[in-house]
């Protein structure tokens, strides 16, 4: 996912913030900043950003639903044999 041409330092990206504003915004990609050589925080240009907010917000909806059917939902069968009951159909 992340390419080593991602990676720098704070110290860099708070020497030449205008630098990394413009390569984020062309490229697209995040940009791991690191402190002591260890990853620290990650930066991405605010429209990504937006559009991966919106798909985690999509899958967070999926999973709710996902749940409510696991918790609501019963076998066919036993619903297909309450309907022919409750209606009178034989089989």
């Amino acid at each position: 996912m992340f390419k080593s041409t991602d990676i720098h330092t704070v110290t860099e990206f708070s020497r030449k913030p205008a630098e990394h504003i413009k390569r984020l915004a062309h490229s697209k990609r995040p940009e791991i900043l690191t402190v002591n050589g260890k990853a620290a925080v990650v930066v991405q240009d605010a429209e990504s950003y937006e559009r991966m907010a919106k798909l985690a917000e999509y899958a967070d909806s999926v999973l709710t639903i996902r749940k409510a059917m696991n918790e609501q939902s019963r076998p066919v069968s036993d619903f297909t044999a309450e309907f022919e009951a409750k209606h009178g159909i034989n089989r």
